[in-house]
């Protein structure tokens, strides 16, 4: 069974991209920032690579937390993971 784990942890959210092959991007927005992306190296056009510490003041400055998998229920290395509302999630 694959279980699903939440962070705010910096050097975790690294490790676990860098380990996948991710990297930090955004998908800019007419606000401050933009939306933040694990850029995996599949083709997608609205994606703009940013440096880890623009990607953390954005992660940090919009109160957010990291949930990720870090194996499918196959045993695979999962690339699951989405941002959520710190404040919601312990």
């Amino acid at each position: 069974m694959s279980e699903s784990k939440t962070t705010t942890d910096h050097d975790e959210i690294r490790q676990w991209a860098n380990a996948r092959g991710g990297r930090p991007a955004t998908i800019r927005t007419k606000g401050e920032g933009g939306i933040l992306r694990i850029d995996f190296g599949e083709p997608e056009e609205e994606f703009e690579a940013i440096e880890w510490d623009e990607f953390f003041r954005i992660f940090d400055e919009n109160n957010l937390a990291f949930l990720y998998q870090d194996e499918t229920g196959g045993g695979k290395t999962s690339r699951f993971n989405k941002f959520v509302d710190r404040s919601k999630n312990g």
